[in-house]
């Protein structure tokens, strides 16, 4: 344990202001902060005894002259810096009055969503833009046992497009290579009809050639000094701790995935991470992550409360009705979205 481990985090509140275009509100760092420059979502530090709702109520009147009605949480993201932690509280606003204004000197940007990912932002502000562009579910795929039907289990992955999951990894570990290519190619069709993201376990050619992105188990990691895929490819990985995360930081990944974090019916008996320890890792990259280890969709809204941008699954997501959207919140986002 380091001795930044000791020290309490700094607890920061923020809102999503959106305009009637469905443009985000970002402001400028002012010289002589710390991190100068760089733009993120508007708000500040809490009071001691003050509620988060009280704190970016004040805030936002302090920084930009609006009265704001505080909507639902979006994430709150803890995030390790040189000398300090923080926990960064982001809560959708639902209405405000007023026109923003810089009142402390900082620049102002109206930035269509779309647009998020190319502003310069703290650590803590990327997971921010994450959870509101990506899906919050990541589903993956069971490995069809040998009385399964290709076609059957094509249906599956029909049933979870049309419950909403925008976001998919095709794991077939014990497949021979000719059917792994097949449910590979029928995968990639049915996703990129609806507009999905399809990634491929493991294997960089069969992704290349179907035109998917990758995902990297947590021993690929290990091996790898560059990104093994196209910029242009999604590339994601499995992590378990902090240098498997670092790894996966530096070699470019988009996304990861951590945990386990409670038990699992794959190994029983054997304890999760926890979402204390979720926290922790979530800490030190700047990646938008998911959590994985037994969850399903009634743990979004804690998963989003450590930091997560959402949940992965087998299981949960594959045996659970089309309908079953996940999280409450999972879905406030653009037509056919998971977010």
């Amino acid at each position: 344990m380091s001795e930044q481990d000791d020290v309490a985090a700094v607890e920061v509140v923020a809102g999503v202001i959106s305009d009637a275009r469905g443009r985000v509100l970002l402001t400028r760092r002012t010289e002589g902060r710390d991190l100068a420059g760089l733009w993120e979502f508007p708000g500040g530090k809490r009071e001691p005894g003050e509620s988060a709702e009280a704190a970016l109520v004040r805030e936002l009147d302090e920084e930009l002259g609006i009265r704001v009605d505080i909507g639902d949480p979006l994430i709150a993201v803890p995030q390790r810096y040189p000398g300090k932690r923080l926990r960064l509280d982001v809560r959708r606003i639902d209405r405000w009055r007023g026109t923003p204004k810089g009142r402390e000197g900082q620049a102002m940007a109206w930035v269509p969503r779309d647009k998020l990912v190319r502003y310069d932002m703290p650590p803590a502000d990327k997971p921010v833009v994450a959870a509101l562009l990506q899906p919050a579910r990541y589903a993956v795929t069971p490995e069809p046992d040998a009385d399964t039907r290709d076609e059957d289990w094509l249906a599956g992955i029909e049933r979870l497009l049309a419950g909403g999951v925008r976001r998919l990894q095709v794991r077939l570990p014990g497949l021979d290579a000719a059917r792994r290519g097949r449910l590979v190619a029928g995968a990639a069709v049915l996703t990129r009809a609806v507009g999905a993201q399809c990634l491929i376990n493991g294997e960089a050619d069969l992704a290349n050639e179907h035109g998917c992105g990758l995902h990297l188990r947590a021993a690929q990691l290990r091996t790898l000094h560059e990104r093994p895929v196209p910029a242009e490819m999604p590339l994601a990985a499995s992590c378990h701790d902090g240098e498997e995360l670092r790894s996966a930081q530096s070699l470019g990944c988009d996304f990861v995935v951590l945990g386990p974090v409670a038990e699992t019916a794959s190994h029983p008996g054997v304890d999760g991470i926890g979402w204390g320890r979720f926290a922790a890792l979530r800490e030190i990259v700047a990646l938008p992550i998911y959590a994985i280890g037994g969850l399903g969709p009634d743990d979004f809204d804690i998963a989003r409360a450590h930091g997560a941008q959402g949940i992965a699954a087998i299981r949960r997501f594959w045996d659970a009705p089309a309908t079953n959207r996940g999280g409450r919140r999972a879905n406030r986002g653009g037509a056919g979205s998971d977010r």
